[in-house]
């Protein structure tokens, strides 16, 4: 179980949102096998994975204005503990 440190309330199902401007989101699916997918200011994917099941989750870095998508899941401002 990882730790982290959260910043600000999550998002349900975030479609496009830049999450608060945050530099560190942490992502939960809330389903099975979510995608989860990063575009830049432009709209241009930049990327995406997969959760594979209900209750994974990650940490994504990305620029303030940046933006998540997980069509059934939450997303919230985090950042990893300082070593």
């Amino acid at each position: 179980m990882a730790t982290v440190i959260i910043k600000g309330s999550f998002v349900n199902n975030p479609s496009n949102n830049n999450i608060g401007s945050a530099r560190f989101v942490h992502c939960v699916a809330t389903g099975a096998t979510q995608s989860v997918i990063l575009k830049n200011a432009s709209g241009t994917t930049l990327g995406n994975f997969y959760l594979h099941a209900a209750g994974d989750s990650v940490i994504v870095e990305k620029a303030a204005d940046e933006t998540i998508t997980i069509a059934v899941g939450h997303a919230s401002a985090g950042r990893p503990p300082r070593s």
